[in-house]
């Protein structure tokens, strides 16, 4: 990648940890399984789908994973199956719905079974160094499972932008930077590794009321731009959803980030400069393996756990299944790819219970019968297998003021229900007709058929995924 796309400071920083690659050990894998690539997983927190240079956002400065995805491949079509942190990153860890994994909240662990099937304990087995950085996210109050990695600096609960670091404030994203090169000065060219990155931005700081704390040295960036506002971003569209979305946290949340074009630029330009300063943290990295003779050999995976309101329809936050909130940004990036397959842009539907599967088959593993996810190798390798044309959607989480949500999105209809609420329950969006998700055609007799039809998908669902 060329070093243009790098911030200058982070470039030096990368580059003077290399000198320390001739001091690593020479590590022995635990079992001698045949090699395959290293391995690098990056997830953001909050991150929704098109806030990526690549992903066609014309202000959002994120240079080095737009050039991940031109020399890759950008999946444009990918959904979480549930948006909240802790039941997501349980989909990512097991490659399963929810439903299965029963992790709907943020104190509920994984027990050790559920743990020996994580993609991470697989690859450890079969004689990966694995490695994690950064916010865990399953079973808050419990301990994590730190002695499962070979190199451990991750957090429980949401962490802090500006930790405590020898008295001067050093923001958390570069600080996981720092950590990742510190894995790989642990690294030996005899051993493969997964190291799994999960950041912090660009997730709001809750109870701080700037929000999105952001690297000092991003003060300006976006000063000079002005950020549109999405069409639904009116009150017209916010009083056509029912009276107990209306009164959600999601409009509680709305009322601090983007009550006035003020507010909303601050804070979307905040957000952004969040994303901006991971786009940094990556271009640390990438230097980094290069530096190290590992860059050719490196699959790097990056992904959103979940999609991010910025005021569509009246809302921020996420939680709903509406297209802002379950959509998130994928790019993989393999540089054994022939150039002809570089670049590419697949429009299947791909999910956050397919990361698992991918990493085990790109490690050459077997996937286990409990994941429920889909291997994207094939996709990513320019094939055209039969695939899914439908998911289902849940969001169980208990809370007073999110209404618990229940659907099946296809490539052309979005369908759910509100679950737990007397009235205004079901609604229906053709995508292709109405893309910000304005019309719903519940109640329209000329889409009965539609409904139906995805009433008992639905129910299918509901009945099959235990």
């Amino acid at each position: 990648m060329p070093d243009h796309l790098l911030s200058r400071r982070r470039f030096l920083r990368a580059a003077s940890a290399a000198g320390t690659l001739s001091l690593c050990p020479r590590l022995t894998p635990a079992n001698s399984a045949a090699p395959g690539p290293n391995i690098l997983f990056l997830l953001t927190d909050d991150h929704r789908w098109n806030a990526l240079g690549c992903m066609g956002n014309r202000i959002i400065q994120t240079p080095n994973i737009d050039a991940l995805a031109d020399a890759g491949a950008r999946f444009v079509n990918t959904f979480v199956t549930t948006s909240i942190c802790c039941a997501s990153r349980a989909s990512i860890f097991t490659g399963q719905y929810a439903r299965r994994h029963g992790i709907h909240d943020f104190n509920t662990p994984f027990i050790a079974d559920q743990l020996s099937q994580t993609y991470p304990d697989l690859l450890r087995a079969a004689g990966y160094r694995v490695g994690f950085i950064g916010k865990y996210g399953v079973g808050d109050n419990s301990p994590p499972p730190a002695h499962r990695f070979d190199y451990w600096k991750g957090f429980t609960g949401q962490g802090r932008y500006f930790p405590k670091t020898d008295g001067r404030p050093v923001h958390i994203t570069d600080i996981m930077a720092d950590q990742a090169v510190g894995f790989l000065d642990t690294c030996a060219p005899s051993q493969p590794f997964c190291l799994s990155i999960s950041f912090k931005a660009p997730h709001c700081q809750d109870g701080d009321p700037r929000q999105f704390l952001y690297a000092p040295r991003h003060e300006t960036l976006y000063a000079d731009q002005t950020i549109p506002l999405p069409p639904t971003a009116n009150d017209e569209s916010f009083q056509k959803q029912p009276d107990f979305i209306r009164n959600s946290e999601a409009r509680n949340r709305w009322k601090i980030r983007f009550s006035s074009p003020a507010l909303y630029q601050e804070m979307v330009k905040s957000y952004y400069r969040l994303i901006t300063g991971v786009d940094e943290a990556v271009g640390t990295i990438i230097a980094a393996l290069h530096q190290r003779g590992l860059a050719d050999n490196t699959v790097i995976i990056l992904l959103g756990d979940n999609g991010f309101f910025l005021g569509e329809h009246g809302l921020a936050g996420k939680w709903f299944m509406h297209e802002e909130s379950i959509r998130v940004p994928l790019v993989i990036h393999d540089p054994r790819l022939p150039v002809d397959l570089r670049g590419s842009r697949r429009s299947e539907i791909a999910l956050n219970i397919d990361i698992a599967p991918t990493i085990l088959s790109l490690a050459g593993l077997a996937i286990p019968q409990r994941m429920q996810g889909s291997d994207l190798t094939p996709l990513l390798r320019g094939h055209t297998p039969a695939w899914r044309t439908d998911f289902f959607y849940e969001h169980l989480f208990k809370h007073p003021a999110i209404a618990k949500t229940e659907g099946v999105r296809t490539q052309r209809h979005s369908y759910w229900q509100y679950l737990d609420v007397p009235h205004d329950a079901e609604w229906l969006f053709d995508l292709q007709n109405d893309p910000h998700q304005t019309r719903n055609l519940a109640a329209d007799p000329a889409s009965a058929e539609v409904l139906g039809d995805l009433r008992r998908r639905l129910q299918q669902y509901r009945q099959t995924l235990q």
